[in-house]
């Protein structure tokens, strides 16, 4: 039998965290695009206001909206101008390293098997794109990080791999320049990424957003003082590499996100999510990490104010 359509909606709110935390990496315009189409077919389509208090009721109080193509780098841009979410909402841009291929002009099929599927944007270069993420990030004081940014091997050839490593490589100077933070994309490009990071120096503040590595990759964060977000994946059966590595590094420098609308932790695999769904995830890392919850939500939430500042 096929799943009903209540199985393809949105997963059932957690319980109440018992210390607010943050979702520290959220794509609450790509939710609505997601659900825009859904609309045409008569289901409601939740708005920003209602992904926010949805999340609040449950302890996820304060979010990071990420923008990381041209498009929603606008979007995220104007959302944070908004003085209804002043205290709620910060942000982070980015041109994303899937996206910084496109604007360079490559269209070569990666590992995935997919056709490139520029659109109107990209074409503009990639050294205007990465400008105009800079002159977001330093013009509105409620960006905080410069992320998504790194690489994707998964989607690219080599001649992507090097337009990626150079969008990554400008991220970086800028967070270091503008003193922000950085959120790393890191898929099949671990050595690529740490590479980069040792050889042009990590800004302060450096996530693995998503992270998706090892426990001895996470030993080497660990020695550098970088952060580890951990979303959905962490819960999956089959990924003890990703609960080794969060019992590796210092609960201190552990943050949590939905990556939403993506990522749904087990056992929503398929549905999509928002913020709120944080609270499943923070939950099943504290009993892999045999810590109480009320411990790790504090921490995490110390820490995300640290990363980012305050809201």
């Amino acid at each position: 039998m096929g799943r009903s359509k209540r199985e393809r909606g949105f997963p059932p709110d957690p319980e109440p965290l018992p210390v607010p935390v943050v979702d520290n990496h959220t794509h609450l315009d790509v939710i609505d695009a997601v659900l825009d189409e859904r609309a045409l077919q008569g289901a409601p389509v939740p708005t920003v206001a209602d992904h926010l208090e949805r999340a609040a009721a449950v302890g996820v109080d304060r979010l990071v909206q990420v923008g990381c193509e041209l498009p929603t780098i606008a979007w995220t841009d104007a959302l944070l101008r908004d003085p209804a979410y002043g205290s709620s909402l910060l942000g982070a841009v980015a041109i994303h390293p899937n996206e910084a291929v496109l604007h360079a002009g490559v269209r070569e099929v990666g590992p995935d098997g997919l056709e490139p599927d520029p659109q109107p944007h990209h074409a503009t270069s990639l050294d205007d794109a990465v400008a105009r993420v800079a002159a977001v990030a330093r013009d509105n004081p409620r960006i905080r990080a410069i992320g998504e940014t790194g690489m994707d091997l998964f989607r690219t050839g080599p001649r992507g791999e090097a337009a990626q490593r150079e969008s990554f490589r400008a991220h970086v100077a800028l967070a270091k320049e503008l003193g922000l933070a950085l959120q790393i994309h890191d898929r099949d490009a671990h050595e690529q990424v740490i590479d980069v990071l040792l050889g042009d120096g990590a800004p302060e503040r450096t996530i693995f957003h998503c992270y998706s590595g090892d426990e001895q990759m996470a030993a080497l964060a660990a020695e550098h003082g970088w952060y580890l977000s951990f979303a959905g994946p962490v819960t999956y059966p089959k990924n003890d590499h990703l609960r080794a590595a969060l019992r590796t590094i210092p609960l201190d420098h552990v943050l949590v996100e939905t990556d939403a609308p993506f990522l749904p932790p087990h056992p929503y695999r398929g549905r999509p999510i928002g913020p709120y769904v944080v609270g499943h995830t923070v939950r099943a890392m504290a009993e892999i990490l045999d810590r109480p919850l009320e411990e790790v939500c504090d921490t995490v939430s110390a820490t995300s104010v640290e990363v980012y500042g305050a809201w």
